[in-house]
């Protein structure tokens, strides 16, 4: 079965508000408290627990889109702090209560288990070749709790999908700077500007401005040419093609019915505290 890459993107803009609750308040506070330095120490702890204690080289390659030593700044330090099989459970536990609190009585709705249930079974059934962290995170069990079942099917579905995205930029050539300047220009953004990559140092940022200038993805005023602009969508739409695995399991009735079970939850953690 094949279902249409605007539905699976449409799926992916329905499950990232609901895996991205982990790096929110209440899981850092949670990492905060076991003496994680900062934030980015209980992000890597709790991002990179499922590879186990990989060296800060494999999880660079892993996570792909951060610069040079920036991974190297938390891994190893955190295993001095907590272990990979702590984090994991801190993670789950701080993201459970997290997704909890921003969705209210949804929480506690047939509906949550029933979209928990459907993007579970999607989840787990795409095949691992490939799939660094999505493989690693399927070695974790399945939590029973509906609310946390939901959240690592999330996490599971959103880190398939980050899987592929990394193999369509590495087959378009795209480093992972140089992926963030260009989600920069999509976002209407001069690359000093945006957040990811706001701190580099001025020369590195500008030598990898320079590099997509030279290719001809971005022109003499720091903007996307037309050839850039569509690799960014031919990487996009590859991105798309290839997050299709997990949901090629459903049938099309369920594909619409996860979508709209999971358009609620999504919206309400999208507006939490705005």
């Amino acid at each position: 079965m094949s279902h249409t890459q605007s539905k699976i993107h449409k799926l992916f803009e329905l499950v990232e508000p609901i895996a991205t609750v982990t790096f929110s308040e209440v899981p850092n506070e949670a990492f905060l408290a076991l003496g994680m330095r900062n934030y980015w120490d209980g992000y890597f702890a709790g991002r990179a627990a499922p590879l186990g204690l990989a060296p800060a080289e494999v999880v660079h390659a892993v996570f792909y889109n951060f610069a040079d030593g920036e991974v190297a700044r938390h891994i190893p330090w955190v295993w001095g702090k907590i272990t990979p099989q702590e984090a994991i459970a801190v993670r789950e536990r701080g993201s459970a209560t997290a997704l909890r609190q921003m969705i209210g009585q949804l929480a506690d709705s047939p509906g949550l288990v029933r979209a928990a249930d459907l993007a579970t079974r999607a989840a787990v059934s795409a095949p691992t070749e490939g799939r660094v962290l999505y493989a690693a995170l399927r070695a974790l069990d399945v939590p029973e709790e509906p609310v946390a079942r939901l959240w690592h099917a999330a996490t599971l579905l959103r880190e398939h999908r980050g899987d592929g995205h990394n193999a369509a930029l590495v087959a378009h050539g795209i480093g992972g700077t140089q992926a963030h300047v260009l989600m920069a220009l999509s976002l209407g953004m001069k690359a000093e500007e945006f957040g990811r990559i706001h701190h580099l140092p001025k020369a590195q940022l500008a030598a990898v401005v320079d590099g997509l200038r030279g290719r001809g993805l971005v022109n003499a005023d720091g903007g996307f040419t037309d050839a850039g602009r569509e690799t960014k969508d031919r990487i996009e739409a590859l991105t798309d093609e290839l997050a299709a695995p997990p949901y090629e399991v459903l049938s099309t009735d369920e594909l619409d019915e996860l979508a709209a079970g999971l358009e609620p939850i999504a919206a309400a953690v999208r507006s939490y505290d705005n």
